[in-house]
């Protein structure tokens, strides 16, 4: 049986857990530095596994030594942005919480696949390959199969069509000045564009644009768990059962769509091995500008974190 372990047995990295568990993909280890709960959450799913009859092991644990011989690492561990916190505090505390997770869970797994779920997502997938020194095929951040998701659900709500006939890819970083690419996407192989009428499209892609937030503001308190460990459970599902399937993803770039050393979201290959390659999309003047624009943004970010913790 395959390994995954999930670095962060919160609300995401939980429910990631009970994706993986009932489709019987992998064995789970959920580690959280809070004593008793990801132990408790493990054992109430383990619990629940005979009721859907379904034969894997979840162990929950606050020791790294839980994590030995995972196949795929994921990391959704870190804090939110509090009231009055600044930006580079919270870049600092979840670059320590990150790091620190990566290489722990490294020593117990040098053969592992990263996958990275904490904000700022593209950043800290870009720690995490720098602190542990993988190849940029062994760290991948997830974003935009979550964004993606988002906008084929207010497609689908728009036209009445199934899900299943939509097709959205949404590349960039992930934050307000991701890219929704409306002239690749379709709806059965028919254009976006020429689907559905350009005001509601435009609404569509700011709505999407602004999808985490929306649930955010909902809420009241936390963040969106359901759609992004659903999308980190697809990843997750893609490289184990080496299904070369091709995603929105944060990868490190060198020289794709223009870009270097950083991370960024592009659509990727997955098998295996991880990112199998990126696969580079025919762009217009438009859209080169809004990836332009929206990669100036992760940079920024990006800049910020080498500053506060001297990564070279």
């Amino acid at each position: 049986m395959n390994k995954v372990s999930i670095i962060g047995a919160g609300m995401t990295g939980s429910t990631a857990a009970h994706w993986l568990a009932e489709r019987e993909f992998a064995d789970v280890a959920l580690v959280d530095v809070v004593e008793g709960m990801p132990q408790g959450k493990a054992l109430d799913m383990l619990e629940a596994m005979p009721i859907i009859g379904k034969d894997v092991s979840i162990v929950g644990s606050n020791d790294y030594a839980a994590t030995k011989n995972s196949d795929v690492v994921i990391i959704t561990a870190g804090i939110a942005r509090k009231p009055g916190m600044s930006r580079d505090d919270l870049l600092k505390t979840n670059a320590e919480i990150v790091g620190n997770a990566a290489l722990e869970a490294l020593k117990h797994s040098p053969d592992a696949i990263f996958i990275i779920l904490t904000n700022p997502l593209d950043t800290m997938a870009y720690l995490a390959m720098k602190k542990t020194g993988l190849p940029r095929e062994r760290v991948i951040g997830q974003a935009g199969v979550l964004d993606s998701a988002r906008m084929r659900a207010f497609i689908a709500m728009e036209t009445s069509v199934s899900v299943e006939n939509i097709n959205c890819y949404v590349l960039g970083g992930h934050g307000d000045e991701m890219v929704p690419l409306t002239r690749h996407s379709n709806i059965a192989g028919v254009p976006l564009n020429e689907y559905i009428a350009a005001d509601r499209l435009h609404a569509i892609v700011e709505r999407t644009r602004k999808g985490g937030g929306e649930v955010i503001n909902l809420l009241k308190t936390g963040s969106a768990f359901y759609a992004p460990s659903a999308a980190l459970a697809q990843m997750t599902e893609a490289i184990l059962k080496d299904k070369h399937l091709i995603v929105p993803a944060s990868a490190y770039v060198t020289g794709e769509y223009g870009l270097n050393d950083m991370y960024f979201g592009v659509p990727v290959q997955l098998g295996r091995g991880g990112m199998e390659r990126i696969i580079e999309y025919s762009l217009n003047d438009d859209e080169k500008a809004m990836l332009q624009k929206s990669a100036a943004a992760v940079r920024e970010t990006h800049d910020a974190l080498k500053n506060l913790v001297g990564l070279g």
